[in-house]
């Protein structure tokens, strides 16, 4: 038995595909415009501050802002962009400049062990030629606590 009209079928298919081509384009067109960068990135206490890296996976070349916050308080931010040659050889980024230091002088701090700070570090993003902002977490929330004038991690539970 013949097929009737094959040339037809062969046009709505041909129409088929390119209209899924078009709809597919579209669709990456708006999510990589729309979409805030997923970044990338992970925090540590250190004995003199909070220190880390961060990549926005969408542009692993870029500098990102981060901002440090304090049990909820805004602390400090700046640009990561202190040498981190273990980002770039894990494949995160582009070049090793990914990393920041926040120094947390204890003495702004309680001294008390019995108190534990949450820090949490973000980055951030702009959007809209600079008219929105958002903020992204880094990571999960670091504690620490002061002892001596060091900053310390609690002990795991």
């Amino acid at each position: 038995m013949q097929t009737p009209f094959p040339r037809l079928i062969n046009a709505l298919i041909g129409k088929s595909i390119a209209e899924t081509l078009l709809v597919g384009g579209l669709a990456v067109f708006a999510f990589i415009t729309l979409v805030p960068p997923f970044f990338h990135g992970w925090g540590e206490v250190r004995p003199t501050g909070i220190q880390g890296w961060v990549v926005n996976n969408a542009a692993p070349w870029d500098r990102v802002e981060v901002h440090l916050y304090v049990d909820g308080e805004f602390v400090a931010k700046q640009i990561a962009v202190r040498s981190r040659p273990d980002v770039q050889a894990a494949g995160w980024a582009r070049d090793e400049w990914h990393g920041y230091m926040f120094d947390v002088p204890p003495a702004q701090l309680r001294q008390a062990a019995a108190h534990i700070y949450e820090a949490r570090v973000y980055a951030l993003h702009n959007s809209g030629e600079g008219a929105r902002k958002s903020l992204q977490q880094l990571g999960d929330p670091i504690f620490f606590y002061v002892d001596d004038g060091i900053l310390r991690r609690p002990p795991s539970k």
